[in-house]
């Protein structure tokens, strides 16, 4: 930020609440229509943007990304103070682990490991028992005694499942992640149903400060494909976050190419999540989207 930019707080965002009614995100498979049910609980994702988040030679800002959480949160939770939010995550008998993403090309930013680790503290978890990791949550000792479970990783365009998603990031819990390649990853699901994750995840952060939209191959990397977005998606729910990042992902590729691409393969374990696995909302309609801050070029 410099000098002369105002202080970023909750009258610098123009907000937006109201649910989403578009139908099933493009992309994800036609499933077998259930039989009638209760009214399904609508999930809450807010998407927050600010303009400083990432600067031109794509240096992430951590003054603003913490107060982007914190505005997240807020919105969230419908509370004033963010430190309650995080009241609500955990507290001082909690061990927490936080599953980053460390893909070398774009990987979740320490700035976002700071800031959820800062909030945390203050929320009264002992420092020791939180840890962030990715590739050894499977060995780190506090993954293995944790409470509680946050998810934040970038998404990316992925070779194998369509998109690097929340859902997927959860993927080095198991012992052979290429068991769960299958259908193009249609099961990765399952993996939040084991007893190292089921039910301790609180959080999921949708990174999309400067997403891939597009790729080819599982390492592909081409800055001709990444984009200042400059935004975090945020919700209890990881198949809404997923939906909704997965939205604005094909918005981008359609106002890129010109023309309709849909992603390759078909990023359907985000649906299977929902319909097969129960893990949270895939249909537009049954989430309620709250749109915080730089609204140019939003997408959705």
């Amino acid at each position: 930020m410099n000098g002369e930019e105002k202080k970023f707080t909750r009258r610098d965002f123009i907000k937006t609440t109201g649910s989403v009614a578009l139908g099933v995100a493009v992309g994800l498979p036609s499933l077998a229509a259930s039989q009638e049910t209760a009214p399904v609980k609508k999930s809450r994702v807010v998407l927050i943007r600010h303009e400083d988040a990432v600067d031109a030679e794509g240096k992430v800002n951590g003054e603003v990304i913490a107060q982007m959480m914190d505005e997240a949160m807020t919105a969230l939770y419908g509370k004033d103070d963010p430190a309650a939010c995080w009241k609500e995550i955990a507290g001082p008998d909690d061990v927490v682990g936080v599953k980053t993403n460390v893909w070398r090309y774009l990987p979740t930013p320490p700035a976002l490991e700071r800031a959820i680790k800062t909030r945390l503290t203050g929320a009264g978890v002992v420092a020791d028992n939180i840890a962030v990791d990715d590739w050894g949550i499977r060995d780190n000792p506090v993954f293995k005694k944790s409470t509680v479970l946050i998810n934040a990783r970038p998404m990316r365009t992925h070779a194998w499942a369509g998109v690097g998603s929340l859902i997927k990031n959860y993927i080095m819990f198991v012992p052979y992640p290429q068991n769960y390649h299958g259908d193009a990853c249609a099961h990765l699901g399952a993996i939040w149903s084991l007893p190292i994750c089921k039910d301790k995840t609180r959080l999921n952060v949708q990174v999309l400060l400067t997403p891939l939209f597009y790729g080819v191959g599982p390492h592909h990397f081409d800055t001709t494909y990444v984009w200042g977005y400059k935004g975090l998606v945020v919700s209890a729910d990881p198949v809404a976050a997923d939906t909704i990042a997965l939205s604005i992902f094909q918005a981008k590729r359609r106002e890129y190419f010109g023309e309709d691409k849909p992603i390759q393969p078909k990023a359907h374990h985000i649906a299977f999540a929902d319909k097969k696995y129960h893990l949270g909302n895939s249909d537009l309609d049954n989430i309620e989207l709250i749109k915080l801050g730089w609204q140019e070029g939003a997408l959705i």
